[in-house]
């Protein structure tokens, strides 16, 4: 089902526990065939003592000035984390996630105050936009319905939430992203320093289209998608753009859209099946059918790297990305900081 998830987006933006930016690497390239790890969306344990959170939570936990942070809005945002980790809150860490997630919320509904009084917001008509948008995801209005009922949430909660994360990044975008710049040196220098990290080992730039088959799938399923795949291959064989054929016939939901391409990637990252085809392939040339556990691929490789240091040009951008995020984050706690401290902050449980 889909989720609601403006409250924990901006929650993520205003760097309050969030993930620090992760520094860029070298390895590029995805697809149907790679291993990914999942991101567990919860922090490491913290040394410090967590003082211990009621089992049954009041009505309201905290408040910001006279304004309440109520319990629908914790429920929320740890719905929303649970569903990022594909886990419920471990038992253990229940205190240290829930008070974490207060604090979050806590400067969530600091910076909202902050906009009111810069006057800083969204528009009516973005705000009415930004829910058209949000409606729109659902196939009818019956739909949206359920949806918020399975959140928990009212209309007006959404919408309140909604609001509130339009006008915390109008201001956020005002008083820190727009004042946010890294000079060419500063670029020059990570890389410099962090030469190791931007080490590539062999790579090969590939594209590839997939014929799916699911898990479980009987004999004669399988038969069929073989020949399905073994039908593609014969038009790429006769002529066929590769490119065209893969956005109209790959199943590939990652790549399909790009014509099949997964660009470079190296060993060690694809299915053993997929990553001995791509890589013993001479440029341009054309695989034939090869299986895996995610069903037929037809590969074919573009160009094949030797092992090599990226070059600066190529991770500028990257490196770029990555500090500035590290400023923007240390600008932003300190914003929120600042306002915190000029608000009277009461926590309730």
């Amino acid at each position: 089902m889909r989720r609601f998830t403006t409250f924990l987006l901006v929650v993520a933006a205003i760097g309050c526990g969030r993930q620090a930016s992760k520094a860029p690497a070298a390895a590029a390239g995805t697809g149907a065939a790679t291993a990914t790890a999942a991101d567990s969306g919860v922090a490491a344990p913290s040394a410090a003592p967590i003082k211990p959170v009621p089992a049954q939570l009041p009505d309201v936990l905290a408040t910001v000035d006279t304004e309440k942070i109520e319990r629908w809005e914790l429920e929320g945002a740890l719905k929303g984390l649970e569903a990022r980790a594909g886990a419920p809150v471990p038992a253990e860490r229940r205190d240290e996630i829930v008070r974490g997630m207060i604090d979050q919320i806590v400067s969530y509904h600091v910076l909202s105050r902050e906009a009111q009084e810069r006057k800083v917001g969204a528009t009516e008509e973005d705000f009415t936009a930004r829910m058209n948008q949000i409606k729109s995801g659902f196939p009818t209005p019956q739909a949206f319905e359920q949806a918020l009922a399975a959140q928990g949430l009212t209309l007006d909660q959404l919408q309140r939430q909604t609001r509130m994360s339009m006008d915390i990044d109008k201001l956020l975008q005002a008083e820190v992203a727009s004042k946010i710049k890294v000079e060419d040196a500063e670029v020059g220098a990570f890389y410099q320093q962090n030469l190791p990290q931007f080490s590539q080992g062999e790579s090969v730039h590939a594209s590839h289209i997939l014929i799916t088959v699911p898990q479980g799938a009987d004999a004669k399923a399988k038969t069929t998608a073989k020949e399905k795949a073994q039908d593609v291959l014969k038009q790429l064989k006769g002529g066929g753009d590769f490119a065209a054929i893969a956005k109209a016939q790959s199943q590939d939901p990652g790549s399909a859209a790009s014509g099949g391409d997964l660009g470079f990637f190296p060993k060690g990252q694809t299915d053993p099946n997929f990553e001995a085809a791509a890589f013993s392939l001479k440029d341009g040339a054309l695989s034939d059918i090869v299986e895996t556990q995610f069903g037929f691929h037809i590969i074919k490789a573009h160009e094949h790297r030797a092992a090599r240091t990226a070059p600066l040009e190529e991770v500028s951008a990257q490196i770029r990305d990555y500090l500035s995020g590290q400023k923007r984050d240390a600008e932003i706690q300190t914003f929120i900081d600042q306002a915190k401290a000029r608000r009277k902050v009461q926590i309730l449980v």
